[in-house]
């Protein structure tokens, strides 16, 4: 067998039983069991435990990565529907790979070296993101100093909404929603907000009302 193929069986194996039972728990022998090969054979191809984990965590980031770059590709398209793309490619992906967004929730909680991947391909995706909110402020016609101040932020928000959100999908099980609800939750929640920000609208706390004297007597 091809040993791109045995890799992949191997790693397959690897995200299953590290989603289910944790870093620390899952066993090299369960894992060499599932993938159908001997446990000398994983431990020639990734000498380790912790190097078997480290490129389950690399995959899974490097998929749902080119997926999201794959989503927004389309760049004649306005920033909106980009991003609306963008979101649906991302909840599709993560609604049909669990496992994967387990073991990289896993990944954040592991420690170094782990969690600095997870980082980041964060930092990619919110590079993306950030490119596609820039050009929605200026399609709008945004004050350009208000989209460079506000701009990032959405952005990181956007993302650590959108990776919450697939965790939250991913727990309802039977009644888990489908990718294109998902992404449509979060497109409603932000570009409200967002188009408001556009329009200069900024939410500001309002001013708590002084008791009239009568309420003070009282």
């Amino acid at each position: 067998m091809p040993r791109a193929v045995r890799e992949r069986q191997m790693l397959d194996a690897a995200v299953a039983a590290f989603a289910r039972h944790g870093y620390q728990s899952a066993s090299m022998d369960d894992i060499a069991e599932a993938a159908g090969v001997s446990k000398p054979l994983v431990y020639l191809y990734l000498k380790s435990k912790e190097e078997l984990f480290m490129a389950c965590v690399r995959r899974e980031v490097g998929a749902l990565v080119e997926t999201v770059r794959e989503g927004t590709r389309e760049r004649d398209l306005p920033a909106d529907r980009q991003l609306w793309n963008g979101l649906r490619a991302f909840f599709t992906h993560t609604a049909a790979h669990p496992d994967g967004v387990t073991v990289l929730h896993r990944a954040r909680t592991q420690g170094e070296p782990f969690a600095q991947e997870v980082v980041a391909m964060r930092a990619q995706i919110t590079d993306i993101v950030t490119v596609l909110l820039a050009q929605a402020a200026q399609d709008a016609g945004c004050d350009s100093e208000l989209a460079d101040r506000e701009v990032s932020g959405l952005a990181h928000a956007l993302v650590g909404a959108a990776e919450s959100l697939a965790e939250w999908a991913n727990s309802r099980r039977d009644d888990s929603p489908s990718a294109k609800e998902t992404a449509a939750t979060l497109m409603n929640f932000c570009w409200a907000g967002l188009e408001n920000l556009m329009k200069g609208e900024r939410w500001t706390p309002a001013r708590p009302t002084s008791p009239t004297h009568g309420a003070a007597s009282a």
